[in-house]
């Protein structure tokens, strides 16, 4: 189902694409777009800022650019650099989702 706004929506039903685990400069990312596109939270955690294709495309280049934000913060841990596959796997698996007619979001919880 596709939710009324590109932030701050209520997930009711959805299936895990993917999971990262310490990898803050990712986190740095989403949050910006999380903001970028009217996000009003203080605070980019427990809330949900969904991913168009347009978004994906943008994070895949950032990632190969190396343009990650770094970020930090309390419980953050550190990017490492060695997540890039990781990442542009789930650049290719949210795609795929995408064009299948799935709706991608990013949330997380700190």
């Amino acid at each position: 189902m596709k939710p009324e706004s590109q932030v701050d929506f209520v997930i009711e039903d959805s299936e895990e694409l993917h999971y990262w685990r310490k990898h803050p400069n990712l986190h740095g990312w989403m949050e910006t777009l999380y903001y970028k596109k009217g996000g009003a939270k203080e605070s980019f955690n427990c809330t949900a800022v969904e991913l168009t294709q347009e978004d994906i495309n943008e994070l895949a280049a950032s990632i190969l650019d190396g343009d990650l934000p770094s970020t930090s913060g309390f419980f953050f841990g550190q990017s490492t650099g060695e997540e890039e596959q990781d990442d542009l796997e789930f650049c290719k698996q949210a795609t795929q989702a995408i064009g299948e007619g799935y709706t991608v979001y990013y949330d997380s919880w700190w």
